[in-house]
């Protein structure tokens, strides 16, 4: 069943976080959960326009959990053209205060070998074309970015994560992912390059949603599946559109299993986060100086403060 989901109407966000929903935003070869039942299926109607796709949801215990697939489910979007904006603003209008985000990266240790799991900490962006804050058009705020990702969300993925990889492969805690804007692989050049600056993964998405999830006050954190040894590996295979997708199959049978894991935990602790009150010392603009139309979009992260 589809819903359509109005701005006007919805009133979700304020839930309080006993009640809130577990975001799940799949990257590439993840699409569905397939451990339970869609129950429902939304589309959500936001300011910054549609999302990547509908919304479904699926619930285990007295959690559910809201799914959107990052580039579509027929993955039509590249990285620069994901409308990170409306698929983070729509999740938080829909009661959303966690998201767990399965992704696919690339190693750039040695010792984070393909089909690792990472669970980084920081994050290093070298993008160009994103959008990089809700908050501009008269409205200003500055967010703390010194852990980019929960902390306390990235601890219990790790811990759930630790319980269920597979034979063989490792997880590991902590580490840097360098966002590149994509959608082409790095030049041999630039992977050293931040191999030198002692980064440990690279990606394209999580960057983006990590900034906007913090200033949407939703603790958010990567469960960073390593497809391969990006270009710099000189011993090993170069990589490929071909292999990057036959490790993306390996992955998301070990995706599904962490997320529906993962979710009992969010169910039976609804962890509270540094994150969900990440504006209380950061917006900077008066809310009369602000205008109407500003105000109205931003209304969701800023009714407890201005209103």
């Amino acid at each position: 069943m589809i819903n359509s989901h109005f701005i006007t109407m919805n009133k979700q966000h304020l839930l309080p976080i006993k009640e809130s929903r577990l975001g799940v935003i799949g990257g590439s070869g993840f699409y569905s959960i397939n451990k339970i039942d869609c129950h429902e299926e939304i589309e959500v109607n936001t300011p910054y326009g549609k999302p990547s796709d509908s919304i479904r949801l699926f619930k285990t215990g007295n959690l559910e959990i809201a799914f959107i697939a990052r580039h579509g489910r027929t993955h039509k979007l590249n990285p620069t053209e994901i409308p990170y904006k409306a698929n983070i603003w729509a999740l938080r209008s829909i009661g959303v205060r966690w998201i767990i985000a399965p992704s696919a990266v690339g190693s750039l240790q040695e010792q984070i070998r393909p089909l690792d799991i990472v669970i980084p900490d920081q994050f290093i962006d070298r993008t160009h074309k994103r959008p990089a804050t809700f908050f501009n058009e008269g409205a200003v705020a500055h967010v703390t970015m010194g852990d980019p990702f929960c902390m306390n969300l990235s601890g219990i993925l790790c811990n759930v994560s630790e319980e269920n990889i597979p034979g063989g492969r490792q997880l590991h805690r902590g580490g840097t992912y360098l966002a590149m804007e994509g959608p082409a692989f790095s030049t041999r050049a630039e992977s050293n390059l931040y191999r030198s600056w002692g980064c440990s993964i690279i990606g394209m998405t999580n960057h983006t949603e990590a900034r906007l999830a913090k200033e949407a006050e939703i603790a958010y954190s990567s469960l960073s599946m390593v497809t391969d040894y990006d270009c710099w590996h000189q011993t090993h295979q170069e990589v490929s559109v071909e292999m990057v997708l036959e490790n993306l199959r390996a992955n998301t049978e070990v995706a599904n299993k962490i997320v529906f894991e993962i979710a009992k935990v969010i169910d039976k602790k609804r962890p509270q986060s540094k994150s969900h009150s990440s504006l209380k010392d950061g917006l900077i603009t008066q809310k009369e100086n602000i205008p109407s139309f500003t105000k109205e979009k931003l209304k969701i992260f800023t009714d407890s403060y201005w209103g």
